[in-house]
This record gives C-alpha cells, structure tokens and sequence, in this order.
C-alpha cells in the first residue's frame, strides 16, 4: 500500500494573541477575523479543537515520525500545563509512532520551570531574534513600546543552561541587513548553530510596492552572500543555515524541504485555535478558510480541490522569465505572498525579491555544486572548506600574475 503524501499544519494554539507589538508581524492582525474575542483568554484553543487536532492529524497519517508545531502569537502565554496536555494526546493517540514537538517563541516568558519542562519534553525551540541590540530592538518591542533585546537574551541563556535543542529565526529588514556578519557573529556568540533568516517583505498600505522596513531584493542577495561566504569557509557542518541547507537539496536533485522554493505548496496549512483551517500561515483570510476540524476532517482538507489548486497556483502562475530561469529548479518563485512585481516582459506575479535571490544563487552555485559532487561521492561537504580556500589562493595568484 502507498504512503498517504504527508504534511505539517502550523498550529496556531492562541491565535494571534500576543505580549510583543512586532512592528512587522503580519499576524497580530488576525485578531480582526475573530472580532467577538476580546481577551486573551479567548484565545486559547479549546480542548476539543485540541484533542480534534491531535487525533486526526496522527490516525489521517503513516509517517513514522510525526512533527507538530506550535505557533502564534506568543504560544508560551498558555502556560506549559497547556503542553502537558498535548503530550498526553499525543501518547494516547501515537499508536508507537515517534512524535517530536517544535514551539516558536519570542523568549520573553523562558524561565528556568520552563525550560525544564522543554528539556524533559524534548521541545525544539525556534526563538525570534534580529541580531544585537539596536537592530533587534528597532522593531521588537513589547505592548508598552519597551525594548526586548535582554530580555530574549536571558531566555536564550535559560534555553542554554537547561540543555534545550534551539533555532534561531531572524528578520532580516531595513536595519540590520547592511551587517550581515555582526548579525552572524552575534547569533555564533549567542550559541547558535541552527539559524533561519526571513526577509522581511511588508505592502506598504494604499502603494504597490513594499514597506520602508522591508529588506531591498539587493541588500537581501548581498546579506546571504556575505554570510554564506563566511560559512562556506568556516563553519560547515558546525552551523547550519537553513537557506543553504534546503539550496543544497535542490543541487543534489531533491525536493525541498521547506515550502518556500518547493515546486507547489499548500501542505502546510495553519489551524487557528478556534479549529478554523487556512490555506497557510501567510494566507489567513476569509477565502482561504477550508473548514473547521471539528465539522471536517483535518486530511479531507487538506487534500481538497480548494488547496490542491492553491498549491497548484504556485508553479502555474510563474511568469515566463522565471520559468526560463536557469535557477528555477532552486527558487521556484519563491513564496506566492511576494509576487507582486512586474517581470521584464510585462507580465505580474515575479517575486518581489528576484534579483536578491538570483543573486545569491548565481554566487553559491559553484560551492554547491562542490558540495553535491562530495555527498554523491560519499564524502562530506564539509570538504568544501578547503576547497573554497585553495580556490581563494588560485584566483588572488591569477589576480598577481
């Protein structure tokens, strides 16, 4: 028998609720979909939308390892006796399967119960900081307009001293994308070996392009550059960037692991905590509603004409000079929420950060190509190190004569 396809739901287990004021969350706004919450405590997902979830998402499904992630807003205002329900569910419905646990948070709330809980859990934690102080405060800021940067800090420091697996997810936006190596050395500095880095791509309101926060598509391209270029000399396979992990994926002829450059998407919907399914957690709007999981079943959902056409739409709808790009099989147009630039040729849908990507992917395609070369040879990539340095000497020998 085959393998039902599977997916990831991005579980959104207090909504947009939230102790920050992120100046460029696209999520707090959320709240004015559900304009009869008005507390916080209206938030937080019922029992039956949770034990729902828990059950169908682990009898719809014959992965042997299952993974859920918890969302917000800010999922540690559940407090952790929240997650101790969700591991019971969990026993109770695994059937032997292995199940592990991934919640993003801002850090304000860590301390040290916490992070005990997380450790004995075996939690992955993902935690939400832009670098050092003056770029990570510029926009994360709490409810009263406060700075944050300490505070993440010393949550990051508990995460450290309790021995919690961690990530590091940074915006990469207007103020710190002109220092991508501070950045990077903070984040080293700060005990980090698993880093993501988003950019940060706002609409600016009644203008068609993007927001004065948003990162330019070429100061993305030389951000990544000038951190890969470090990386690729120093820290492979001692720091993994998720970006180069999933481009190295693509050169080796696999598919993607992160829905931003897969071919098609749509098998990562997001739940809210009311049960309501979304297409995805960038497209949480009225039209892409597909249910409710306590009127409809989680995979008949997700494997329905609505999202199936949803997910459909992000290869069909690329404009030609993107399906004659050279770098197509990597890119794949990027995400759908940034395509909203003109092509050459006239026609609407580019990614708005095309060049910023072409850029990059032009430049690492020689070390990547390295770096599959050696994993098809059963060797490591890490051997791409010196690979990058001897070539470093040749060219500056050619560039003296």
């Amino acid at each position: 028998m085959a393998r039902r396809r599977p997916y990831q739901v991005v579980a959104k287990p207090i909504g947009p609720a939230c102790n920050l004021d992120c100046r460029y969350c696209y999520y707090l706004d959320k709240k004015s979909l559900y304009p009869e919450r008005q507390a916080p405590s209206d938030w937080e997902m019922p029992d039956a939308v949770l034990e729902s979830f828990i059950r169908q998402k682990l009898e719809t499904s014959d992965q042997p390892l299952e993974t859920f992630c918890w969302q917000g807003g800010e999922p540690t205002l559940l407090g952790a006796g929240f997650f101790r329900k969700v591991l019971a569910l969990q026993r109770e419905y695994a059937g032997g399967r292995q199940i592990e646990n991934s919640l993003q948070t801002n850090g304000i709330l860590l301390d040290d119960d916490w992070c005990r809980f997380l450790a004995d859990s075996g939690f992955l934690v993902g935690i939400s900081i832009d670098g050092p102080r003056e770029m990570h405060d510029a926009y994360r800021i709490d409810l009263a307009g406060k700075p944050t940067f300490d505070r993440v800090v010393r949550g990051v420091e508990l995460l450290r001293k309790h021995g919690v697996q961690f990530n590091t997810l940074t915006a990469v936006h207007d103020r710190n994308a002109r220092h991508p190596l501070e950045v990077y050395a903070f984040l080293e500095d700060l005990g980090s070996r698993f880093m993501q880095f988003i950019p940060i791509v706002e609409r600016a309101a009644g203008e068609a392009g993007p927001s004065e926060r948003s990162v330019e598509p070429g100061q993305l391209g030389a951000f990544l550059i000038a951190v890969f270029d470090h990386w690729v000399r120093h820290d492979v396979g001692a720091r993994f960037v998720q970006l180069f992990d999933v481009s190295l994926q693509a050169w080796c002829g696999i598919e993607a692991s992160l829905c931003l450059f897969s071919e098609t998407c749509g098998r990562a919907p997001a739940l809210e905590s009311n049960g309501d399914l979304y297409a995805c957690d960038h497209f949480v709007f009225p039209e892409y509603r597909l249910g409710n999981i306590l009127r409809q079943s989680l995979r008949s959902m997700v494997e329905s004409r609505q999202q199936a056409a949803f997910g459909a739409r992000k290869r069909d709808g690329l404009p030609r000079c993107c399906r004659e790009c050279e770098f197509l099989f990597a890119c794949r147009g990027g995400c759908p929420r940034n395509r909203f630039s003109i092509s050459p040729d006239g026609e609407p849908g580019l990614n708005s950060l095309c060049a910023g990507y072409r850029q990059f992917f032009a430049h690492v395609e020689p070390y990547m190509r390295f770096m599959a070369g050696e994993l098809r040879q059963r060797r490591s990539p890490a051997r791409v190190m010196a690979w990058a340095r001897d070539r470093d000497a040749r060219a500056l020998r050619d560039a003296q004569g």
